[in-house]
């Protein structure tokens, strides 16, 4: 299936839309994301930012790597591509074909979009408030 696939993330939960967009872009079709910062991590807010900021602390200066994102679209592009093999070829490819916004840019204003229902009652995090605390 080729073509143009846009993704609302609000309220929805980070790994099944990075899952979905993967498969997709795998798959050959454009993906873009938009409402990024309102994508859900679901759990305790203090192991959560236990986890990230122990990711973004083993990047260093900004001069060595790895680089962690601290903005929610990078974020959600992050989590993509660790679901894709991004050293291949065809993975290279695939994560060039998946962008994400944290709003809703213009040309998608009145196209159709894919929702995930928000499914658990437990704790959760947005990638908004996750990027403000770390």
């Amino acid at each position: 299936m080729t073509g143009r696939i846009i993704i609302d993330a609000a309220n929805a939960p980070l790994g099944r839309i990075a899952s979905y967009a993967t498969k997709q872009a795998l798959l050959g079709s454009l993906v873009s994301i938009v409402n990024c910062n309102n994508a859900l991590i679901s759990g305790r807010k203090k192991s959560i930012l236990g986890e990230y900021r122990e990711a973004r602390a083993r990047g260093g200066s900004a001069l060595k790597g790895p680089n962690f994102p601290k903005s929610p679209e990078r974020i959600m592009k992050r989590t993509v591509r660790g679901m894709l093999k991004y050293k291949t070829g065809r993975g290279r490819n695939a994560f060039k074909r998946v962008l994400c916004y944290n709003d809703i840019p213009q040309e998608h204003q009145d196209a159709k979009m894919i929702s995930f229902p928000k499914i658990f009652k437990i704790k959760t995090l947005t990638l908004k408030e996750l990027s403000n605390l770390i």
